[in-house]
């Protein structure tokens, strides 16, 4: 076994949408006066529809919103719903414009060792509409989003299908996330060497090993290098 490849988690691993322990972003929208829905029920509508909205099910945010209108017999305001809509790409916006210069530098390092960069995200189509542009893009050999791909995290075909698609074996790769969506069970159960990305979110309990630093993502590297057998290549194996 060998460090070929380094697949990452998004949210709260490499950027995060929380500062002093608070959200960055002002979220406030006036649902009953929207949509016809207290700010209780469409809490509830919206997360009763998480899983399908993260494995794409819904194609879009707009597709949610119909949906959620539709189970309650209410009409389909397009022009709220689509203040809806850009108001939340504009705070999934925030923590695309100021990414950490560590996370940036591990990137770095991590590509100068020829290691192969791989992202894993579970997400709608509205959270990772400025990912394209920020300054995380450049760094990555193959990025899979959720919706995109029709299976998300826990399940282990979705770390199967990223390692396939940088030509690595499971065994080789290591993934490295803040453990929602329980996603370091998950990679450990499709054969990753799951790690506990322990930097931003830090009220995330698990039993995987933690790191609290980006840039000790070398030290473990460093460390499984150290420990692997010398390859003996004349022996035939």
């Amino acid at each position: 076994m060998a460090v070929k490849a380094v697949f990452f988690d998004l949210y709260e691993t490499l950027i995060t949408e929380f500062a002093d322990g608070k959200r960055v972003s002002k979220r406030s929208y006036d649902y009953m006066d929207r949509l016809g829905l207290s700010d209780a029920e469409f809490k509830q509508e919206w997360s009763t529809r998480s899983e399908r909205r993260m494995n794409g099910h819904f194609p879009d945010y707009h597709s949610v919103i119909r949906d959620i209108l539709d189970s309650r017999s209410l009409p389909y305001p397009q022009e709220h719903v689509e203040f809806l809509y850009q108001s939340r790409v504009g705070e999934k916006k925030i923590p695309f414009q100021t990414i950490s210069k560590e996370i940036c530098r591990l990137l770095e390092l991590l590509r100068e060792r020829g290691l192969r960069l791989g992202l894993i995200s579970n997400c709608s189509e509205e959270e990772v509409v400025s990912f394209g542009q920020s300054g995380l893009a450049p760094y990555f050999d193959d990025v899979i989003f959720s919706y995109q791909v029709g299976v998300a995290k826990p399940n282990a075909e979705i770390y199967r299908l990223a390692c396939e698609r940088l030509s690595v074996r499971p065994e080789d790769a290591l993934f490295i996330g803040d453990g929602g969506s329980d996603e370091l069970r998950g990679a450990g159960s499709a054969g990753l060497r799951p790690y506990h990305a322990y930097w931003y979110n830090t009220f995330m309990e698990s039993g995987y090993e933690k790191i609290r630093q980006p840039l000790h993502v070398l030290d473990i590297i460093e460390s499984i290098i150290e420990r692997e057998p010398p390859n003996n290549e004349s022996a035939g194996h």
